[in-house]
């Protein structure tokens, strides 16, 4: 009984070599009467001096600090914690504070990319530690940089998002429909949500402002022009129909392959999305990219845009 509650420094096997026991296990009463079974009186544990802090202490605490929103954090072997959403949501990642992290001694962190859309019960995150402790010293200087810098990842939830569909064509606006409208249903119920309403234009100026501004009025999440044509920049139709509309424009162009030929603006808060190649095939594009966290209500800044281009090739 004199190692219950200490830490196994090496992992204990049973004589045919099958692991009984990993090291960093805090032994347990129960654990003692299974070693006892097993013929093995005597095991190597080690203690917690001054200045250390145990792994599964030390992972516990810093995955409780790095993240914020809906999640859930589980204990795992090995000087683990693993952080999982609780619900439908965007990953937001500050990557400066993660690589912060992951450049000291001891700990380090791994997130699923930025901007990810994750289900109930997706792994999202994880925490791992050096074996058996971690100085104080570092963990105290991780938790302290959490504190001043803020959460290295943020679970934004999505619920109950609407998307409007507009679908244009140079000479009619229903031909789009046909050709775009399997594609965009299927796009979108990767994310668990559908197309809450949708209206087809001919590729006009007036004519298309005039259909955004009747779908800006159900009050949508976000709105997603599938245009067969692919436009030349702001200037042209749909960038044109977008500064009537009372839009700014945030962006185009996006790094990312295919989806490049991205326009993006804002009503207010609700985004509006132009990418021509993306709505076509149903493989992984920009507009997938971007979907997540527009349906949590984030807004998409240029210079994230711009983020896409390291990864963005999605061939």
């Amino acid at each position: 009984m004199e190692s219950t509650g200490r830490t196994i420094s090496s992992a204990i096997r049973r004589a045919n070599g099958k692991k009984l026991l990993a090291k960093g296990h805090v032994i347990s009463d129960e654990d003692i009467r299974i070693l006892a079974t097993e013929g093995l009186n005597e095991v190597r544990v080690t203690e917690l001096e001054e200045g250390e802090v145990g792994e599964d202490d030390a992972v516990m605490q810093l995955a409780t600090k790095i993240g914020c929103g809906p999640l859930e954090v589980r204990l795992a072997v090995g000087g683990r914690a693993n952080l999982f959403a609780t619900e439908p949501c965007c990953v937001l990642v500050n990557e400066e504070v993660l690589r912060q992290i992951n450049s000291r001694p001891s700990m380090v962190v791994a997130t699923t990319r930025n901007f990810t859309w994750a289900g109930q019960g997706v792994h999202v995150a994880v925490v791992k530690s050096a074996p058996i402790v971690v100085p104080k010293t570092d963990f105290e200087a991780l938790m302290s940089m959490l504190q001043e810098r803020g959460p290295v990842l943020e679970a934004l939830p999505i619920r109950n998002p609407s998307v409007a569909i507009l679908y244009t064509d140079a000479v009619n606006g229903e031909r789009a429909r046909q050709l775009l409208e399997n594609t965009m249903r299927q796009r979108l119920s990767r994310f668990r949500t559908g197309v809450s309403v949708s209206l087809s234009s001919v590729e006009e100026e007036s004519a298309v402002a005039r259909s955004l501004q009747h779908l800006l009025t159900t009050k949508p999440t976000a709105v997603l022009i599938a245009s067969t044509t692919a436009p030349a920049g702001p200037a042209d139709v749909i960038g044109r129909a977008l500064v009537r509309t009372g839009c700014e424009i945030e962006c185009f162009l996006a790094p990312v392959e295919p989806g490049s030929l991205l326009l993006l603006g804002y009503k207010d808060q609700v985004p509006i999305v132009c990418s021509p190649g993306s709505f076509r095939p149903a493989r992984l594009n920009g507009v997938d990219l971007l979907l997540p966290p527009m349906l949590a209500g984030y807004r998409v800044s240029k210079w994230e845009v711009a983020g896409l281009g390291h990864g963005g090739l999605l061939m």
